[in-house]
């Protein structure tokens, strides 16, 4: 119905902005992603939107981004997950990092969100794993296909010995992923560490 709104700014909390067009604010229910990127913004400001329909409310969702949007969208499509817990996820991960996330199997990674369990980031893995294959972009310069690098022997080793020190799969995939593959394992660690 809502396909995005433009407008001013006239109320933000920890969880939501409402914005101004034409008279009427409309409250939207956001992520801390798009939070951040409208806390600096002056002037007008364009959300994309989701409005859920259910028996007892109307309850309208903005994205900063089209690519964050598709994402929720996705997430409210696996069994289990409604509108609050696909926020907290993308509050938690970036379009592309969630996308690594579920490329890499790593429930770890979404378990980080508030609300969201074992159980419901193992759905979301095993619900998505085939619709975010070519996965979403952000635009944050992260290459999903750069999840497949996990193939190369050198990186396996380096992202499982990163995992072993405390990171999650998805998160040392990514900084791995950045790094020269020619590299040695002991060399991909490092410069790993610094990035992570």
């Amino acid at each position: 119905m809502f396909y995005s709104l433009t407008g001013e700014i006239v109320y933000k909390d920890a969880s939501s902005v409402a914005i101004s067009c034409g008279g009427v604010a409309f409250r939207c229910s956001v992520t801390l992603t798009t939070l951040n990127e409208l806390s600096d913004k002056k002037g007008a400001v364009t959300l994309f939107t989701y409005l859920s329909v259910r028996d007892d409310a109307l309850e309208l969702f903005g994205f900063y981004d089209e690519s964050e949007l598709d994402c929720f969208k996705m997430l409210i499509s696996v069994s289990g997950v409604g509108p609050k817990a696909a926020l907290a996820i993308l509050s938690q991960l970036t379009p592309d990092r969630l996308a690594l996330a579920v490329s890499a199997g790593d429930v770890k990674a979404i378990t980080k969100a508030q609300g969201v369990g074992p159980k419901i980031a193992q759905r979301v893995v095993l619900e998505l794993k085939d619709k975010m294959k070519t996965g979403p972009s952000s635009g944050t310069g992260e290459n999903f296909a750069q999840s497949q690098m996990l193939l190369e022997s050198n990186t396996a080793e380096a992202v499982e010995a990163l995992v072993m020190l405390g990171y999650s799969q998805s998160e040392a995939s990514a900084a791995v992923a950045k790094l020269d593959h020619s590299l040695s394992v002991e060399k991909l660690i490092t410069q790993a560490l610094k990035i992570l």
